[in-house]
């Protein structure tokens, strides 16, 4: 157990919940700490085992003022998330290392994974039909811009609202087109599908049912897999598909702020394979996006290894402006954050400006951090977090242990009282209060306005000679007005006459509550008896589920409407009926009059002429300052000193009266919203999803391979599983299967993308029976080591010496045919000769790449000689038990005259030391040395085992 044993302590009024007191432990340095910091000595001090994590670990955290940037510290994460298929190799071999362990007289049912695992099976089983839902929806939900939906009866254009037919397709809520067709996955077991709003079924092609069926069963063997998984192993929760909701609210639902095991508390920390695992940060739970090779090692029960990393405290001061809303926040924040250089450090938020924050805004900043560069950005746990857990349904009693749990060991931020201050590495200063809300326009989405600039602005444009931002109207024309009759009225157009005004929920991940602010906005414009002129094409495409989700639950949806903002883009006929092009009357008055009209929008890319041709002024604005300009009629006004329009008794409507409060929004976001839609993701958890519940898996304790199955097989990690570290074997004339040049990267040695028709995988798939249309890509397969192996440095961009052009090709010594890389590998393990690999520098460069060692660790290779590494894939060699050697600085195979042909023996000495001299010797005669590059006892010690799956698997014995 942990040397810290002495420090566990009962929590307070709960005398049977222990935990480890690293308050007490840590004193004086332990207080200004950042708590992002604070979280990594917890976790050091609790996993303290003196091997895989040492006493020196913990006090180096400790150290952080001097130690960061110049120690590697050990990080024990409380739990993983792996997303959707990035988990299938993962739990193969765990599968495998129960088969292992029962063949060398264990019990298999030990093995399970160290840590909870929640695996989120979601987009990879609706990639393939989402298109095809799509185009059948007239705008949001993302793939390519919409299509006439599919076999619609040509209704009549209804005369009232919608922006015009040519108005292109949103991203998707992800700015990925088609992550999430979110209505449609909700909605997958009723058919026919109801458009949400107008509970009118939408027109549906069959393929896509099909597409539905076609999907589940091509990925119904690595589902059942995933479902056996889940009822043998401990620790492994799933997700099942379809449970329709966005993916950050899965994230959230999975988070524990606080774990509790058998009475134990620790605070909640993952790492996760999910482009969203940042978010997380925004509830106070440390957590970072990593390779499916890292998590895996988490499982394993093996720390992930980090640089201890600088602080940089993010301070925010002053009160946001009445107008901003979240997004304009989040944007301000990200913008300073890019200007601070932050790349590769962490973030962490104080300041009496916090507290401002909702939990919406905060895992927002949090999840956009790859666009500032930060690995994470921490907001401690504070009173608005506590809150929020309660509204998404957490239990009092639970909620009571977690705050006395978090004060005891100073966790729980308090911004009203003087405690200390932790010493940042440096610190960012934003202003609140210097944010303003912007529109931007009206040519060109980079020309941003300050709304209360906006008068002046649109002057200046009408002014201003033809071009990016100019319209060029001659002075006496500025102000000239257009009668026209529209239903049996006179209105008058002039310059700066709103005509089209659209609510897109677009992009941004805290679009829901700026959403919710525009119904807010609606709610009490109504209310104070104002209205938008009827000629105004108004229109709301609420995008994802989730924004349907906001809406409703909030009631705004009827005031929306009665400003004309109806919903489109579902599919519906009335969906559709309500995409009317402007009325012909507008467009003749807007031409005569060679008027300036404008459309204000909430989407992204809806610029000059993409609506109509007649709007030339194009502005896009916050939701709820769409439905302003929309009831003031025009762009030319200034919100502070100029009325909206006339409410009931004639009294004057300004702006500032009818604007939400950053508090109301915050209530009805957190007591209706968000309650009921936990409330609703419990239930849908509880009850499951039809299908996924239908899905038979088996049950026994080891996996009933599947001979004939070709996404997922028992791979030969575990062969040489023993009791007992051996000392390593020499490698004895080995021959080399690759000389490489610089720079070859994860991708060379394991592509990831389609299986090429002439590739040794592609003879492997055809000789079981599959056409290259089945062939699906090395992402897909990355549960079969028969296709993953056959894969490795199958990139026809390998350039490997030997065959001098790129080709993913070698050369077979003893027989001098040439190969392609597998064959050749296989050609030489029937020989029994062993294999090395020659490479320059920076050799293992991108991303990690599970199978990048796994896949040559298969083709038999014992050992790599390079110049450098990439220190990441460095150490997943040793973790697979392949040693990466090194030449000496300034020495390669050209200085020291190797052409590579030679045959190489490596001589281990019995005890091995970290970057440790060897000798090599050659077939030529020949001698040199190397290094070996163990960066420590521990890899040593990894290295004699066979690597991490085997020193894992020998536990179990």
């Amino acid at each position: 157990g942990s040397p810290y044993q002495p420090v566990i302590e009962a929590l307070e009024n709960h005398p049977q919940k222990k935990f480890y007191n690293v308050s007490k432990l840590g004193g004086a340095k332990y207080d200004t700490l950042p708590y992002s910091i604070r979280v990594l000595f917890e976790s050091s001090v609790r996993n303290c085992d003196g091997f895989l994590v040492k006493e020196t670990d913990a006090l180096n955290i400790l150290d952080w003022k001097t130690k960061q940037n110049h120690v590697e510290v050990p990080f024990c994460p409380a739990r993983v998330v792996l997303q959707d298929f990035t988990g299938i190799p993962a739990m193969v071999d765990f599968a495998a290392m129960r088969e292992a362990v029962r063949n060398a007289g264990g019990d298999p049912a030990k093995v399970n994974p160290a840590c909870p695992a929640d695996l989120t099976v979601d987009h990879s089983l609706q990639i393939d039909f989402s298109k095809c839902a799509i185009q059948n929806a007239p705008n949001p939900g993302g793939g390519e811009a919409p299509r006439p939906a599919a076999r619609l009866s040509p209704l009549r254009a209804q005369p009232r609202k919608g922006p015009c037919r040519g108005q292109p397709g949103c991203r998707g809520p992800c700015g990925e087109p088609g992550r999430h067709p979110a209505p449609f996955s909700t909605q997958i077991e009723n058919t026919p599908i109801l458009c949400p709003f107008h509970l009118q079924p939408v027109p549906e092609p069959e393929t896509v049912l099909k597409n539905q069926e076609m999907e589940f069963g091509r990925n119904r063997e690595r589902l059942q897999f995933f479902k056996w998984s889940s009822k043998v192993f401990k620790n492994i929760s799933i997700i099942p598909p379809e449970t329709g909701t966005a993916h950050q609210v899965n994230l959230e639902y999975l988070s524990k702020v606080v774990f509790e095991v058998k009475d134990f508390l620790y605070p909640d920390s993952l790492v996760g394979t999910d482009s969203h695992t940042t978010m997380v940060n925004g509830l106070g739970i440390l957590g970072w996006g990593v390779g499916g090779i890292e998590t895996e090692a988490v499982m394993l029960g093996m720390p992930l290894t980090l640089t201890l990393p600088e602080v940089v405290g993010c301070e925010l001061t002053g009160t946001v402006s009445p107008f901003a809303t979240s997004i304009d926040i989040v944007l301000s924040i990200t913008k300073h954050l890019r200007q601070a250089e932050v790349t590769g450090k962490f973030v962490e938020f104080f300041g009496s400006g916090v507290s401002q924050l909702s939990v919406a805004d905060r895992t927002t900043i949090a999840n956009m951090c790859p666009e500032y560069g930060a690995i994470l950005s921490f907001f401690p746990v504070d009173n608005v977090t506590l809150k929020h857990l309660k509204h998404t349904g957490l239990d009092k009693a639970k909620l009571e242990v977690m705050e006395a749990y978090l004060k005891a060991v100073k966790l729980l931020r308090n911004y009203e009282s003087s405690s200390t201050e932790p010493e940042y590495s440096q610190v960012v200063q934003v202003s609140l209060s210097s944010i303003v809300p912007y529109v931007s326009g009206p040519k060109r989405s980079q020309d941003r306005v300050a709304v209360n600039n906006m008068k002046g602005d649109f002057q200046a444009c009408l002014n201003e000679k033809c071009g990016v931002k100019g319209f060029q109207i001659a002075a006496e024309k500025q102000n000239d007005t257009v009668p026209v009759q529209y239903e049996g009225n006179e209105y008058k157009l002039s310059h700066g006459c709103v005509v089209v005004a659209a609510v897109i929920s677009c992009t941004n991940n805290c679009n829901p509550s700026v959403m919710l602010a525009a119904g807010l906005l609606a709610k009490k414009a109504v209310e104070a008896g104002l209205a938008v002129k009827p000629y105004i094409r108004t229109s709301l495409s609420p995008g994802s589920g989730m924004v349907t989700h906001y809406l409703s639950s909030s009631g705004v949806l009827p005031y929306l409407s009665k400003l004309g903002f109806e919903v489109v883009g579902y599919g519906c006929s009335t969906c559709v009926g309500n995409t009317a092009p402007l009325p012909e009357a507008i467009r003749n008055a807007i031409k005569q009059g060679d008027i300036i009209a404008c459309g204000v929008l909430s989407g992204t890319k809806n610029f000059e002429g993409r609506l109509c041709d007649c709007v030339r002024a194009n502005y896009l604005a916050s939701p709820p300052l769409v439905v302003a300009y929309a009831i003031a009629g025009t762009v030319r006004i200034d919100f502070d000193t100029e009325p909206l329009g006339t409410g009931f008794n004639g009294k004057s409507i300004y702006l500032r009266d009818i604007w939400p409060t950053r508090k109301e929004l915050h209530t009805v976001e957190e007591e209706c919203v968000i309650s009921s839609m936990f409330k609703e993701l419990k239930e849908k958890m509880e009850k499951g999803n039809k299908r996924w519940n239908l899905l038979e898996a088996p049950e026994s304790t080891l996996f009933p391979w599947d001979s004939k199955s070709t996404y997922i097989r028992c791979p030969s990690f575990f062969d040489k599983l023993a009791k007992e570290p051996v000392s390593p074997h020499p490698v004895e004339n080995a021959h080399v299967l690759l000389y490489l040049g610089d720079s070859v990267t994860t991708d060379h040695i394991s592509p990831a993308g389609s299986i090429a028709r002439s590739s040794a995988a592609a003879k492997y798939l055809t000789s079981k029976g599959l056409t290259p249309r089945e062939f699906n890509s090395y992402g897909a397969r990355r549960g079969n080591d028969a296709v993953m192996t056959r894969g490795t440095f199958a990139n026809i961009k390998l350039l490997n010496k030997f065959i001098g052009k790129p080709a993913p090709k070698t050369i077979h010594f003893p027989s001098g045919q040439t190969l392609d890389v597998f064959e050749a590998a296989e050609l030489y393990q029937k020989e029994g000769i062993p294999v090395i690999i020659l490479a320059g520098k920076k050799y293992g460069l991108g991303s990690s790449r599970d199978w990048a060692a796994k896949g040559p660790f298969l083709l038999g290779v014992k050992a790599v000689l390079a110049e450098s590494y990439e220190k990441v894939h460095r150490s997943q060699l040793i973790g697979i038990g392949i040693v990466p050697l090194q030449f000496h600085p300034g020495e390669n195979p050209s200085t020291l005259g190797l052409t590579g042909r030679e045959q190489f023996s490596i001589l281990f000495p019995p005890e091995l030391s970290p970057r440790m001299t060897l000798d090599i010797k050659t077939s030529t005669g020949k001698v040199f040395s190397v290094i070996a590059l163990f960066e420590n006892n521990t890899e040593i010690t990894l290295y004699k085992y066979g690597g991490n799956l085997n020193f894992v698997a020998r536990r179990f014995l």
